[in-house]
């Protein structure tokens, strides 16, 4: 083995409920994981030890505890072997931002080193790590459009896909999951996601006000510059806008890769700006 260079993917969530408060101190909840091409990039390769090795200042300031590290040291308890490889990652995910950049790249690690180390660990046992590291890693696993529930882990595939450029923008603010959690009152869902399952046309704009993301009330009071932001998406020509995971990210809805575009340009220049376009159309 050389050098192996895998994406690590981002996702949004197309919903978010908090449903209940689980005995375990982890909240129950319903969502849509939705895959988008947005991706680190991790490439490994064959050492002495084990490096990690990032251009992300912040991962570089968390280099014990973050999510990578702690995927190496699980894989290194139940192998009981040494990890022994160079980890490069390429940050191209916000952090903290409700992307799943982390948890992705847990799930990349897991995959990736019990493959090129032949560690033959068991496909079940691969998720029960994913879990131990974050409720929504195991998705990462297999990073296909999923109806999620329990704290994340328990997926259902679906057939929902979003036929318009989605524009993600990010206004380099950090949430802490932890502190979301702890402003939100879980309550049952007015919606019920699964009904988008199989079906193939969907009208964006009449589920405005109907999907929702139980984390924007207590951030977008916390945070007014995001709720701010969410409004002037929707006057720049969004259908639907809403919060992914507990922020800081929004995605927009657009009619068209030319409206999300311009969207975009409109955008503070400091601010992250990704757009989806599945059409793959000029602009």
């Amino acid at each position: 083995m050389k050098k192996v260079t895998i994406k690590s993917q981002a996702k949004i969530n197309f919903g978010l409920n908090v449903v209940s408060k689980r005995e375990d101190n982890y909240h129950n909840l319903e969502t849509i994981f939705y895959p988008v091409s947005l991706s680190d990039i991790m490439i490994f390769e064959k050492s002495d030890n084990f490096y990690f090795e990032t251009d992300s200042e912040e991962l570089n300031a968390t280099i014990d505890s973050n999510l990578i590290s702690r995927a190496v040291r699980a894989l290194e308890q139940v192998s009981r072997k040494k990890m022994n490889i160079i980890i490069h990652l390429q940050k191209h995910i916000p952090i903290g931002a409700g992307l799943g950049g982390g948890s992705s790249n847990a799930a990349t690690t897991l995959l990736a080193l019990n493959e090129l180390l032949h560690l033959n660990i068991s496909n079940d046992k691969i998720r029960e790590l994913a879990l131990s590291l974050g409720s929504d890693v195991p998705f990462f696993l297999k990073p296909k459009t999923s109806y999620a529930e329990g704290r994340g882990e328990i997926l259902h595939r679906i057939h929902f896909e979003i036929q318009k450029p989605v524009l993600i923008v990010n206004p380099m603010i950090h949430i802490s999951s932890r502190w979301a959690y702890s402003k939100i009152t879980p309550k049952p869902s007015e919606f019920n996601l699964k009904t988008l399952d199989k079906n193939k046309i969907v009208n964006f704009s009449e589920l405005k006000g109907k999907v929702k993301n139980d984390f924007e009330e207590a951030v977008f009071i916390e945070y007014p510059e995001i709720a701010e932001l969410h409004g002037k998406l929707y006057e720049l020509g969004a259908e639907f806008v809403l919060l992914s995971g507990s922020g800081s990210s929004l995605f927009a809805i657009f009619p068209d890769i030319h409206s999300a575009h311009s969207a975009s340009m409109q955008m503070p220049e400091n601010y992250f700006k990704y757009i989806e376009n599945p059409e793959k159309e000029e602009f």
